[in-house]
């Protein structure tokens, strides 16, 4: 074998090594908002989306854990972030973490032109490793009474893969029964209905908590929210748990990982890679 031979058998050796290691260990499907204006009573709205953290924190951890994000929403748009969420406060007052962050967000390759729910119920569904379901008002419009989301959620809850969703994100599991669009006019409306075949039901879980979402009412200038967010939740048979307004919280039972607050995104991002890599070695 001649020298060239070597170096050349050597330079292809460490460019199929290099192509290996940046291979993704899995695909997270990652489930935002197509809607940012939020219906409140009165018929009033208010201009939201995804908080920027509960976005851009667990995806940031997901890829450099080695996992590729794959982006949908309802309508196959662009998400819009709540403005909001664009604050210090919600990156330990590090300004500069925020634009890092911010950054992130920017980079992600699908962030203008996501799949739409349609298409990704239409492809092969086995192909990802989880799923994701950042916050913010945002889901409270068009993921918690919409039966394809149901639809991904029954995939993802009967393979048994790991579903994280943090602060408002988990509104959107209520999708997964036998008539989401129905249960949510009715909170609506300021009934107490019945969710029917839901299957979180007696699942433990957390969301947004009643005190929390109370503090974003008092901003609202004297308008309300049309349903609280925790009350729906339990009244369709979660089994809620909550810790102080404003400290990070998570709560994991079985595939489902959920978040009470914008403040729990790191821990909510460590607990969905840990079950992503567990996944990984069986």
């Amino acid at each position: 074998m001649t020298k060239t031979t070597k170096i050349a058998l050597a330079v292809t050796g460490a460019l199929l090594a290099g192509t290996a290691a940046a291979a993704p260990k899995g695909e997270v499907l990652v489930l935002l908002s197509s809607e940012n204006v939020l219906p409140l009573k009165d018929g009033k709205h208010y201009a939201t989306g995804y908080y920027l953290n509960e976005f851009g924190v667990p995806a940031d951890q997901l890829i450099k854990a080695g996992y590729k994000l794959v982006l949908v929403t309802p309508k196959g748009n662009a998400p819009s972030v709540d403005k909001l969420s664009v604050d210090p406060q919600y990156f330990a007052g590090d300004a500069a973490e925020m634009q890092r962050i911010e950054k992130v967000v920017q980079g992600l390759p699908d962030i203008n032109d996501t799949l739409s729910i349609k298409e990704v119920l239409a492809g092969d569904l086995d192909r990802y490793a989880g799923l994701f379901i950042p916050g913010g008002h945002a889901p409270l419009i068009d993921l918690a009474n919409n039966p394809e989301v149901g639809a991904l959620l029954r995939h993802f809850h009967q393979a048994g893969k790991p579903t994280a969703a943090i602060c408002h994100g988990p509104i959107a599991l209520l999708s997964a029964q036998a008539d989401p669009a129905g249960y949510q006019a009715a909170l609506a409306r300021g009934e107490k209905p019945a969710a029917k075949d839901w299957i979180y039901q007696g699942y433990r879980m957390t969301i947004f908590a009643d005190p929390e979402e109370q503090v974003f009412e008092s901003s609202l200038d004297g308008e309300r929210i049309l349903f609280y967010p925790a009350k729906a939740m339990a009244g369709a048979g979660g089994n809620m748990s909550y810790a102080t307004a404003w400290s990070p919280n998570v709560v994991v039972d079985r595939e489902l990982i959920t978040g009470q607050n914008p403040f729990s995104d790191h821990e909510v991002a460590k607990a969905l890679v840990n079950k992503l890599n567990e996944a990984g070695k069986q």
